[in-house]
């Protein structure tokens, strides 16, 4: 029996072992409908979550039972890194899919993704403002909340630096985060999906409204150009390589603070840029179609574990302390950006159906949700939207929780 609960022991400790445990099972979780809506690839979510608390909380059951034996430290910065390594991988094989058509639908809808990008960080910077003033929450907490809620780690980052050298304020933005980014997630995935089904879509005259008026694409000749390898990886890997290099440059901003794409913002921008063009002067940047989505989908995977495992950790916790209300302001800021913007985009400015859940996904900068509606619509198309609008959303959040824990 020893013997037995020391190879437990060991798989439960395995860092590979868990990730791929919570691949399998997240993904049967992600598989079960109720009336048609699923969590999908976010059930892998949920599951570390509660892996998270069964087995890294204080006094967790899978420590107390003994089948646990890694620092919850050590755990962490795996899941940190493996965070960072999902992202990039993610964001990366979404520009290159979307790159072909992304300046197309750029320059066709530019004004509209800007202008939803407005409204969807300010709708929830609004909430985020109303429940400073008028609740007894305050603003470091409130606007880790909004953060949390919006999945926006750039954001999250800008609001520690503001209270950096105060460490209860950094906590407060630090635990408004963790109760944010659950429903942050969730919710979005859920609410992509509840929208087509609503309106009873069909999805097939969907997808053709979003290739409408899109320029044919022309096959160019690569065989003259060096191919690093057989399958894409080199491009793949240089095309991060840039976006990191690109990501690094910062620029300056109102009170001292500075603006930059990050590792996230950066990869993207440069995966589109390339998949665009296709080449970098003699070297070919082609790569297969089915390369570019199972690395989106190992990338998403990678990245919801990273995310879950350590926020799973102290959720419990967090709602014993703070209380369920804390929750309701973050689903507030969550919901209420994705209605409003929802409107807008199909009654104001008449974006398809389509384009105007990519544009909803990119304002909310939610990877997850991306990941979801591009099965929900059946098309890599919707990424195009996306990408338009994480930019200008990006920038917006980090000057929102900037101002937020400044001003209030």
């Amino acid at each position: 029996m020893g013997y037995l609960q020391n190879i437990i022991v060991g798989c439960c400790s395995n860092v590979l072992f868990i990730v791929f445990a919570i691949t399998v099972v997240g993904y049967f979780v992600g598989r079960i409908s109720i009336k048609g809506v699923s969590l999908g690839t976010a059930g892998i979510f949920l599951v570390g979550l509660l892996f998270g608390h069964f087995g890294y909380a204080e006094d967790s059951l899978l420590q107390q039972i003994g089948l646990i034996d890694v620092e919850f430290e050590v755990m962490k910065s795996t899941m940190s890194n493996m965070q960072n390594l999902g992202l990039l991988c993610f964001v990366t094989a979404v520009g290159f899919i979307a790159g072909p058509n992304f300046f197309h639908n750029l320059k066709k809808n530019a004004k509209s993704y800007v202008l939803l990008s407005f409204i969807i960080i300010g709708s929830g910077a609004l909430v985020c403002v109303l429940v400073t003033l008028f609740t007894r929450v305050d603003s470091a907490m409130a606007a880790g909340i909004l953060c949390g809620g919006l999945t926006t780690t750039p954001g999250f980052a800008a609001a520690q630096d503001v209270v950096l050298h105060d460490e209860a304020l950094l906590n407060e933005v630090t635990v408004g985060y963790a109760i944010g980014y659950p429903f942050g997630v969730i919710g979005v995935v859920l609410f992509i999906q509840l929208i087509p089904k609503i309106l009873h879509a069909d999805m097939a005259e969907e997808r053709r409204k979003i290739t409408l008026g899109a320029p044919e694409k022309v096959e160019k000749d690569f065989s003259k150009l060096l191919h690093i390898d057989p399958i894409g990886l080199g491009p793949f890997a240089l095309a991060i390589i840039l976006g990191i290099l690109l990501g690094k440059f910062s620029i300056p901003l109102p009170g001292g603070a500075a603006f930059s794409l990050g590792n996230t913002g950066g990869a993207l921008i440069m995966g589109l840029i390339l998949g665009h063009f296709g080449h970098l002067g003699p070297i070919s940047l082609q790569i297969s179609g089915e390369f570019l989505k199972s690395f989106r989908e190992f990338g998403l995977v990678i990245f919801l574990i990273g995310a879950g495992v350590p926020g799973g950790s102290g959720f419990v916790e967090i709602i014993q302390e703070y209380g369920f209300i804390l929750f309701i302001y973050g689903a507030l800021m969550t919901l209420t950006p994705m209605v409003i913007s929802y409107f807008v985009a199909t009654k104001g400015v008449k974006l398809c159906l389509l384009n105007a859940l990519g544009s909803i996904t990119g304002g909310m900068t939610s990877t997850p949700a991306l990941g979801t509606l591009i099965n929900t619509a059946g098309t890599d198309d919707v990424a195009s939207s996306y990408a338009a609008t994480y930019p200008a959303a990006l920038v917006l959040i980090v000057l929102a929780a900037q101002f937020i824990v400044t001003l209030l």
